[in-house]
């Protein structure tokens, strides 16, 4: 019976309600349920929203509820599912070719707001260099590149192509708590990329790393213009500063993370 019932709520159209239940009552717990889906999606996710039609957000709503298996009981986090359910699971034909790029960006948004984590928190060393010693990533900070360029969608701007070359963002949280995004160059995409897994090389190393895979002819030229990138990424907040190297160990060059 339980399961006839929640079958019912999540497809009315498709699932007749168990026999010994009102269907004009379940009705109402029905559209109770879908119009809660509805407003939660719909806040979580304004550009998507705006530049779908009415009918056919809803109908795509619908489709999620009745179809996605949600990895989580929490609320709050069911626009992740709906972003997940973009990505990996749907993929109709007459979809907007952007439209999962776009909810994940939006996505990642929300998830940087809701973050817990303090930047107050993360061990610095005011003393340290950006590019002599081991520059600290904003940890609240999601780097994605996309086909599309999902940051300009809007209803009178939507892509027709994917563009000719990635579009590089990076959405983060600084210190005043405000979520913002930096569009990025393959080179500084990189940067960030390794950023994001290496707390063990100095800022110039990562550099020197980049020029090697690009073969560039002049490498000291890359690190002089990457001394000037590492601190415009920390005067925007996407950079936090930078700590200092730890002693040469047995196993070559490392860094605890500690001020």
């Amino acid at each position: 019976m339980q399961a006839r019932l929640t079958a019912h709520l999540r497809d009315p159209a498709n699932a007749p309600p168990p026999d010994d239940v009102d269907p004009a009552r379940v009705a109402v717990y029905a559209r109770l349920l879908f119009n809660n889906i509805h407003s939660l999606l719909s806040s979580c996710f304004p550009v998507l929203r705006a530049v779908t039609a009415d009918d056919d957000w809803r109908r795509l709503l619908r489709e999620f509820y009745a179809t996605h298996r949600s990895r989580t009981p929490l609320f709050p986090r069911l626009p992740r599912e709906f972003a997940i359910y973009l990505t990996e699971e749907r993929g109709h034909a007459d979809d907007p070719p952007w439209q999962a790029e776009l909810a994940d960006y939006e996505w990642l948004e929300l998830e940087c707001a809701q973050d817990p984590r303090e930047l107050s928190d993360v061990p610095l060393d005011p003393a340290a260099d950006l590019l002599e010693d081991v520059p600290v990533l904003n940890p609240l900070a999601r780097a994605r590149a996309y086909a599309y360029p999902v940051h300009t969608i809007a209803p009178d701007a939507l892509p027709a192509e994917p563009g000719a070359e990635p579009t590089y963002l990076v959405v983060f949280r600084d210190r005043d708590d405000k979520v913002g995004y930096l569009k990025l160059n393959a080179v500084s995409a990189r940067l960030v990329e390794l950023l994001a897994t290496d707390a063990a090389h100095s800022g110039r190393e990562l550099l020197l790393h980049i020029a090697a895979e690009l073969a560039h002819p002049r490498p000291a030229r890359l690190v002089e213009a990457g001394r000037a990138l590492l601190e415009d990424l920390c005067a925007r907040g996407l950079l936090l500063g930078a700590t200092r190297r730890s002693p040469p160990s047995g196993d070559g060059v490392a860094a605890d993370g500690a001020a």
